[in-house]
């Protein structure tokens, strides 16, 4: 058994739903591309340098960073805190002043240094000077990068033990470097071919595993490259073929390249690694446990605060991550956010989103068709409809006032023309496509396609009808939308209206929503189903027509509420401890218990992503899949 002195350590948790080196160490150009957009600072802001750019011993990665000059000519050093704790493995401690930050990397008796911090255009940076000069870092400002060298370290040894809660794993070093860890992939235990009759595992044993790469600026011996290199004796005719790996073996490979170490681990889902770092000697120890998350509460930005913690539902220990926004204290701005703003067809990251419009926080939003990657919901922004509700859904609505609404959302539209002819609109801007007539404005782009065979397609310029189409086969041509106007396409036994819409019409457009208030609000996502209403449970996912497995189904999920203060939460909910992740009655019971007044189910599953000041805070990136929409939270001071 491996024994720790737990008096010297500081901890820092990583899971599926922090895993830390979220979104700025994500394999390489995997991970640079989310920050090619990031505006940063330029000479006139009397800066020496700044940039988004960071050169780490050779090696460059993605990572916003300023400089600035004191009186006395010394140049003062802040990087993001997503770079220093993603890219250093530096732990931020819990603080209830945004402008101080408390920090450990490899702190002898669980001391910690504090470091000024500050705000700006989306990021919290953090003067590290003199941290750095404590660590012996160089630091040099090379146009947009910032050149970091930390002094060469060695992996001396890796120890494995067993703990009751499962592996401990701990690399002894010569002293304290950089490192970080990423959840790769997901793989899945192999099939013995030669016995296919006979179950290779238990209900207990695992299926599938997920794999982890500890990532250390580190030499190591080959020795320890040899002990960890997985080998099979295979007759001659046979040794042409791969090996197929045992997923039970924690370490699955150990290489050292491009002067990094990489120890590949396997991990049985439902567990992850909870790392700390350990001083004099160094030591960084990496427990595999199924409740890794460390309970988290950081005063982020005024009136904004980022926590995380195990929240009890029942019987079980739900992992949650989630912001607090206090819109009185803060000049809070939530307003929808496009992955393509030119158009309704597109999906991207929601970092990559988030960082484009200078969010300082995000939250993925409504629903969507993954494969055209069309909207499916309500998006209303600044008074003006980006894509109508369906189905009766829930939806969140809100003014730059910070008052909210939540309730069942459904738009009514009307078409009447000058011969007294009306006819109801069931769909505005909207990839749901059924029976009936819908509407496409210029909000949907430039053009539209018709989304199934033998639409006949309306054009309306100035209120009159100016065109009669016929669509043809689907996805096949685009057709111009008029900026003056719109387009009504008619599907299904609608187009038995055709007749009714010739050319030179006049016709008007009559339109409310169900609620009445929905209307008096200009910021509106849909999603569903609504979860709570006055701190009432009001889940109806069946008249919401949500499929029984949907409702059933446990998965991650995300949500949005208002509490008893006023505050906004947006969160992240992840699987419990030791199964999979809430069922929407137990995320309804989650979110009352954790104060919701009113609260709404958002997307979720792989979509579900917390986002702030240029990170993930719930999941490594490349475990997160693109979404169409988002909830994007500006601060600005009042």
């Amino acid at each position: 058994m491996t024994k720790i002195n737990q008096r010297h350590f500081y901890r820092y948790s990583i899971l599926p739903i922090i895993s830390a080196s979220l979104c700025l160490t994500t394999y390489g150009t995997h991970a640079q591309q989310y920050l090619l957009n990031v505006p940063y600072l330029t000479s006139q802001t009397l800066l020496p340098s700044a940039g988004n750019q960071i050169n780490l011993n050779g090696k460059d990665l993605p990572g916003t960073w300023i400089q600035e000059k004191t009186t006395n000519g010394r140049i003062i050093t802040h990087l993001s805190d997503a770079a220093l704790r993603q890219l250093m493995g530096v732990d931020l401690l819990n603080t209830n002043n945004p402008q101080l930050q408390p920090v450990e990397w490899f702190s002898p008796d669980k001391s910690s240094i504090t470091l000024k911090a500050k705000l700006l255009r989306g990021y919290r940076y953090l003067d590290i000077s003199n941290f750095a000069q404590t660590k012996n870092w160089q630091l040099q400002a090379r146009g947009n990068t910032l050149v970091i060298s930390t002094p060469p370290a060695n992996i001396n040894n890796i120890r494995q033990g067993k703990q009751s809660w499962g592996d401990r794993l701990v690399l002894d070093l010569d002293r304290p470097t950089p490192w970080k860890i990423l959840q790769s992939r997901t793989l899945k235990k192999p099939v013995d071919p030669e016995n296919t009759t006979t179950p290779t595992t238990t209900p207990t044993t695992p299926k599938f595993y997920n794999q982890w790469v500890m990532i250390l600026d580190a030499k190591i011996a080959d020795s320890f490259i040899k002990r960890y290199t997985q080998t099979e004796e295979l007759p001659p005719e046979e040794s042409a073929e791969t090996p197929t790996p045992n997923l039970d073996l924690l370490i699955q490979k150990v290489e050292f390249v491009n002067n990094q170490t990489k120890i590949y681990l396997s991990i049985p889902q439902g567990l992850a690694p909870k790392t700390l770092t350990l001083a004099n000697p160094s030591r960084l120890v990496i427990d595999i446990r199924p409740d890794a998350l460390v309970t988290r509460s950081i005063s982020w930005a005024k009136g904004l605060r980022w926590q995380q913690k195990l929240i009890d539902v029942g019987k079980d220990r739900f992992a949650v991550v989630w912001l607090e926004i206090n819109p009185r204290t803060v000049g809070l701005q939530l307003k929808p956010i496009l992955a393509n703003p030119a158009s309704q067809t597109g999906i991207a990251p929601l970092i990559k989103t988030a960082q484009r419009d200078l969010a300082v926080a995000a939250i993925n939003g409504g629903y969507f068709n993954r494969n055209n990657k069309l909207p499916l919901g309500a998006l209303r922004r600044n008074n003006q409809w980006i894509s109508g509700p369906i189905l009766n859904r829930g939806a969140i609505a809100w003014n730059d006032r910070g008052e909210f609404y939540f309730n069942r959302l459904t738009l009514k539209e009307t078409l009447i023309t000058n011969t007294n002819n009306f006819l109801p609109i069931r769909f505005l801007n909207s990839g749901y496509v059924q029976n009936g007539i819908a509407r496409y404005t210029p909000t949907w782009g430039a053009t539209y396609t018709p989304l199934i065979d033998n639409e006949i397609l309306i054009v309306v310029e100035n209120n009159t009808i100016t065109n009669s189409i016929e669509g043809g086969q689907a996805n096949t041509t685009p057709i111009p939308i008029p900026k003056n106007g719109y387009l009504l396409t008619l599907r299904g036994k609608a187009t038995t209206h055709a007749p009714k819409l010739t050319i030179g019409k006049q016709v008007t457009i009559s339109s409310t929503t169900e609620s009445p208030n929905f209307s008096r609000f200009p910021h509106i996502i849909g999603a569903g189903p609504l979860l709570i209403k006055n701190k009432q449970i009001v889940l109806d996912a069946k008249s919401e027509k949500f499929s029984d497995r949907f409702i059933a189904g446990k998965a991650v999920r995300s949500g949005i509420c208002t509490t008893t203060t006023g505050n906004l939460i947006i969160a992240a909910v992840h699987d419990r401890v030791g199964g999979r992740g809430p069922n929407l009655a137990e995320h309804a019971k989650l979110m009352q218990i954790m104060g919701c007044v009113n609260a709404l189910n958002l997307d979720g599953g792989s979509s579900t992503s917390l986002y702030l000041g240029g990170q993930l805070l719930n999941r490594s990136p490349n475990t997160a899949a693109r979404v169409h929409n988002a909830l994007g939270i500006f601060l600005k001071s009042r």
